[in-house]
């Protein structure tokens, strides 16, 4: 079996690459990527980079990259190349736009990227399903309306910058496509991922709370200062994203169009603090205002995409549960440890 992933010399695609191919020995994978592996991808890889092929090409130009995939066999594709433009949570981000510096490359990535490869898509035979990696960043500020639920994946959709109305778009055009083509075709919405290979890269350069309080703590350089310990995400390994896209893969049928990815329950600053602490004693926050903090997030933001998201879809539709997320974070801090003292 062959699987195409794109995007996947960066964050998230690359540990399900890497995942796929320890879980399935007989696994060859193609990556898809418009940067080539960078020292850490390839320290990463080396394991399995026996079954591997890596196409450095851009994404929205077939002609650079579909030759090169000609009697590969692909039978599954997981299209996850993107530019994600987000704000760091520092006092230097707020009133910034990050969007705003190159927004014509982010619909051409997002969009047309997307596009291009089901164009390719629709022509293989032997394509058994197609993932499209959308983002919890189409769902609206606010919801679900009965307070306390998790956001299902029905409705409370209102993007409103360019990277949400992107996701949101390629998931309309994926769906139209599988209808149009006789296509499997899903679309899997991330809460806030971090974890494995998390790390600034040409498409990304972000850091999730839990990653920036796990080396933090790890650094040992004195408390967080942070505006709030109150604030909420539902925070979900990598590992676990990895391990959820597979599960839907080895689906023999999906009764959705559309699956969230994420922990299902919120976790806080002050929780992310204190199970650093159990690794690393002596580690705290402060609270200082926000003009002296390293940290800046909103406690007021928990609904919408800030909130749990609802994941009972995929896990009755498949055998995929995610770890409690103090076990992940834990097993966070630990992969950070060994990638030091290595």
């Amino acid at each position: 079996m062959t699987v195409l992933v794109t995007g996947a010399t960066g964050f998230v695609m690359s540990v399900l690459a890497r995942e796929w191919l320890e879980a399935e020995p007989d696994l060859r994978l193609i990556a898809l990527d418009a940067a080539p592996l960078d020292e850490a991808a390839r320290r990463y890889f080396a394991p399995v980079a026996d079954r591997m092929d890596v196409i450095v090409a851009d994404v929205t130009r077939p002609e650079t990259w579909a030759p090169r995939l000609e009697g590969a066999g692909i039978t599954h594709v997981v299209h996850g190349a993107t530019v994600t433009p987000l704000a760091r949570g520092t006092a230097g981000d707020i009133g910034r736009e990050p969007e705003a510096n190159d927004p014509g490359r982010i619909i051409a990535i997002n969009v047309m990227g997307t596009v291009a490869l089901l164009d390719w898509a629709r022509m293989q035979p032997g394509i058994r399903r197609v993932v499209y990696v959308s983002s919890g960043a189409v769902y609206r500020h606010h919801g679900p309306d009965r307070p306390g639920e998790a956001l299902p994946e029905d409705g409370y959709v209102m993007p409103r910058r360019l990277y949400g109305i992107s996701k949101w778009t390629s998931e309309m055009i994926a769906e139209r496509y599988g209808e149009l083509f006789g296509l499997s075709t899903i679309s899997v919405r991330f809460s806030s991922v971090y974890g494995t290979m998390d790390r600034a890269t040409a498409s990304r350069n972000f850091r999730h709370v839990p990653n920036r309080i796990a080396h933090k703590a790890l650094d040992l350089t004195g408390p967080l200062l942070v505006n709030t310990l109150d604030a909420v995400g539902d925070y979900i390994h990598a590992e676990d994203v990895a391990a959820a896209i597979r599960a839907l893969c080895r689906a023999p049928s999906l009764t959705h169009g559309v699956y969230n990815i994420a922990a299902g329950e919120t976790t806080t600053i002050g929780h992310l603090v204190d199970w650093a602490a159990e690794k690393c004693p002596g580690f705290s926050a402060k609270i200082v205002p926000a003009a002296e903090a390293e940290m800046i997030e909103d406690a007021s933001l928990t609904g919408g995409m800030w909130g749990a998201y609802d994941i009972a879809r995929i896990t009755a539709e498949t055998d995929w549960r995610p770890r409690p997320p103090r076990d992940a974070f834990h097993a966070y801090m630990d992969w950070i440890a060994a990638q030091r003292a290595g």
